[in-house]
């Protein structure tokens, strides 16, 4: 039985509340920089995931003490040292391969560095949070009657790892492809590639991010921003959007707003087997993220290898991974928003809102600057 590991680390103080509540008495900023002085510890054992070809694994969970506000905001190579103790530790407990989660696959160069001091192969997991993404997608439009084909369709964070691959999938299913980020020319080179590689969607550019959401049907977003960036004026009214990323960049507002939009998280997956994590991270039992769940599939079939690592991702590793994530089992697990699943009532009233065009729809004020500077 091949064993694996999966690094996690708070992504905010809520998150140590959860797991330390007296904790809350004291200020903020010491729970954090108290805590990023800690060195990397067990959380749990993941025991029970059981392929349906019946093949097993197990593993565990290793935390890398540092909230995602000091993983931007502390140095780069101290961050880096802490992910890669988690990983170390990770392999002195018995794992023949190890995950990056949330921001430890985003610091530096996406797990490049961390794999060259460890001696078990590390994967960010990017590849199959892609293949989810579009599955969830996919779905969406069919829940809401959406033509994809005839879609806008605006990637915000397009230069990122995943924002890239996304990008260059999306291309070959939807009608108008806007590139969203911060560094123009860095756009117009993945434009330039996706043309190039025969795009049947008319692909742009945009380092407007507010201007490109007004008028997109669909969006991914997938930004490294500590803090959301998208809010309840920004989306048009009827948009899918599919927030990858972690810490998240939509706003709770736009849930609790904007009730003729559709939000959901990319990369939720059902484990298979009896899978118990022995550990709450807020999702319901026997789910998982993608990232978490990619490290699984790799370990179930075999591939002791560095998956997933760096900026760049290729359509052929998406497609893989998702085929053998069907070889075993693993299932986008319905939608969830916000950590919770989305009711089939709750998307059947979205649905009738924006027929109606009854829903609660917020002018759009371009006028009011954002900061732009996390979009890549």
């Amino acid at each position: 039985m091949n064993r694996f590991a999966f690094i996690i680390h708070p992504l905010d103080t809520e998150d140590i509340y959860r797991k330390f509540p007296l904790a809350k008495r004291l200020p903020q900023a010491w729970i954090e920089h108290g805590l990023s002085r800690l060195p990397a510890l067990k959380i749990s054992e993941i025991t029970g995931v059981r392929s349906k070809t019946g093949a097993e694994t197990r593993g565990w969970f290793v935390a890398c003490p540092v909230t995602s506000r000091l993983m931007m905001k502390l140095p780069e190579d101290y961050v880096l040292q802490k992910i890669t103790a988690s990983a170390r530790l990770a392999e002195k407990l018995g794992a023949q391969i190890v995950g990056l989660g949330a921001l430890t696959s985003v610091v530096g160069d996406a797990g490049v560095t961390v794999a060259k001091n460890v001696n078990i192969p590390v994967t960010t997991g990017n590849s199959y949070t892609v293949a989810t993404a579009l599955q969830g997608i996919k779905k969406a439009a069919t829940l809401l009657e959406k033509d994809l084909s005839q879609s806008v369709v605006a990637v915000v964070g397009a230069t990122g790892s995943i924002g890239k691959a996304c990008s260059r999938l999306l291309a070959r299913q939807v009608r108008e492809l806007v590139l969203v980020g911060r560094r123009e020319e860095a756009l117009n080179r993945l434009a330039d590639q996706i043309r190039t590689a025969g795009s049947v969607a008319e692909v742009k550019v945009s380092t407007n991010s507010r201007g490109a959401l007004a008028k997109a049907d669909v969006v991914v977003t997938v930004t490294s921003a500590v803090d959301t960036i998208i809010e309840p004026q920004d989306l048009k009214s009827g948009a899918i959007v599919c927030d990858v990323a972690r810490p998240r960049d939509v706003s709770k507002k736009v849930a609790e707003l904007r009730k003729d939009v559709l939000v959901f998280e990319g990369g939720v997956v059902r484990v298979p087997g009896n899978v118990d994590f022995g550990f709450n991270f807020g999702f319901p039992p026997g789910t998982s993220y993608a990232c978490m769940a990619e490290t699984m599939i790799l370990a179930l079939e075999g591939r002791l290898e560095s998956y997933t690592l760096g900026r760049d991702l290729t359509v052929e590793q998406v497609t893989e991974i998702a085929e053998l994530a069907e070889k075993h089992g693993f299932t986008l697990d319905g939608l969830r928003s916000f950590e919770r699943a989305l009711a089939d009532e709750e998307i059947e009233a979205i649905k009738k809102r924006i027929k109606s065009k009854h829903g609660v729809v917020i002018p759009l004020d371009i006028s009011t600057t954002q900061d732009e500077a996390s979009l890549a």
